[in-house]
C-alpha cells in the first residue's frame, strides 16, 4: 500500500501583540495617578493637535494618533500608529518620535532629559523636556 506525503502546513502569520482596540482612552487616562494624568492629558491635546487625528487606544496601555501601514523587507505587514505614548509605571515611551530625518538626533539631544529604546523616547517625566523641540519632533512624526 502506498502512502501519500503530506503537504508541509503554511504557518499562519501571528497575530500582533498590539493592535487598535477600540478601547476607551478616557477610561484609561482616568485610571492614572494626577500627575500622570494631567501629563497624559497634556500629550493628547498636543498630539491629536499636530496630527489631526484622534486618539486611539493600542493593547491595553498605549494611545496612538493616526494610522500608518508598514511594510517590511520580509514582506510582513502591520498595521500602527504614526506617533503615540504609554504610561509606565516609571517613565513615558513617546514612539514615532525617531524618524528617519537627519536632524531628528539633533532635536533629541535638544529635547530635555531622556533615555532612548529602540523605537521610543522614554521620559521619566515631560517636566523640563523643551515643549518645542517636542512639538517639532510630533510634527515629523506625522510626515513620517
Amino acid at each position: 500500500m502506498a502512502t501519500r506525503a503530506s503537504k508541509p502546513k503554511k504557518k499562519k502569520a501571528a497575530a500582533p501583540k498590539t493592535a487598535a482596540t477600540g478601547g476607551d482612552v478616557e477610561g484609561l487616562l482616568a485610571g492614572l495617578e494626577a500627575g500622570r494624568q494631567e501629563e497624559a492629558r497634556e500629550l493628547v491635546s498636543l498630539m491629536s493637535k499636530r496630527l489631526k487625528a484622534p486618539a486611539r487606544l493600542w493593547s491595553s496601555s498605549i494611545v496612538g494618533f493616526g494610522d500608518v501601514h508598514l511594510t517590511y523587507e520580509s514582506g510582513r505587514e502591520l498595521d500602527w500608529f504614526r506617533c503615540g505614548f504609554a504610561v509606565r509605571k516609571k517613565y513615558i515611551a513617546l514612539y514615532g518620535l525617531k524618524t528617519d530625518e537627519a536632524s531628528t538626533e539633533a532635536l533629541l539631544e535638544k529635547l530635555g532629559p531622556h533615555d532612548e529604546g529602540a523605537g521610543c523616547v522614554l521620559v521619566k517625566s515631560l517636566e523640563g523636556l523643551d515643549r518645542r523641540v517636542l512639538t517639532q519632533l510630533i510634527d515629523r512624526a506625522a510626515r513620517a
